[in-house]
């Protein structure tokens, strides 16, 4: 019995010292856990400030385009300003559209827009739209005989596609 005590007495000694490393460990871990809780929630922050960031950055872009869009058109809406103010009777006044229209074009191609559908043209469901079929010999298969509204596209993505009569 003498010796159960003794081994009573040795376990009741190095409880003690489990549990102060227990506590030592487990005080470390929730240092940790914090530290691993703060840096959770500063890189939350830190996205959300990303995202919003780059929300800004993409209005701003867009905005930039649109001015740099609307900087081109100016001329044109001057133009028809002045084409609105002068007599429709006078042969100046055609020449003005005429130039109204020049200028109007050349502004949307410096932007990179670029006109399809031509008559003569094989038709391409990725770029024209057919809405009329006719037989006509002369004409080889799937070919454009009819432009009934111009399409448009900037480099690879088709605004709006052509309206086309399509021929055999």
């Amino acid at each position: 019995m003498a010796e159960k005590k003794k081994d009573t007495a040795e376990t009741k000694e190095k409880k003690p010292k489990k549990s102060a490393a227990n506590d030592e460990q487990l005080k470390k871990l929730q240092e940790e856990l914090q530290q691993q809780k703060d840096l959770l929630l500063r890189t939350a922050a830190e996205f959300d400030n990303f995202k919003r960031r780059t929300e800004k950055e993409k209005l701003a872009a867009a905005e930039f385009t649109s001015a740099n869009l609307l900087k081109k058109l100016l001329p044109v809406f001057d133009n028809v300003d002045r084409a609105n103010a002068a007599d429709k009777d006078s042969a100046d006044y055609a020449k003005g559209v005429e130039m109204i229209v020049k200028m109007l074009t050349d502004a949307v191609t410096d932007l990179g827009l670029v006109a399809i559908g031509e008559v003569g043209e094989t038709f391409d469901p990725q770029l024209h739209e057919a809405v009329m079929h006719i037989e006509d010999e002369n004409l080889g298969e799937n070919v454009i005989s009819s432009v009934l509204q111009k399409g448009y596209k900037i480099g690879d993505t088709v605004i709006r596609p052509a309206m086309v009569q399509v021929a055999n």
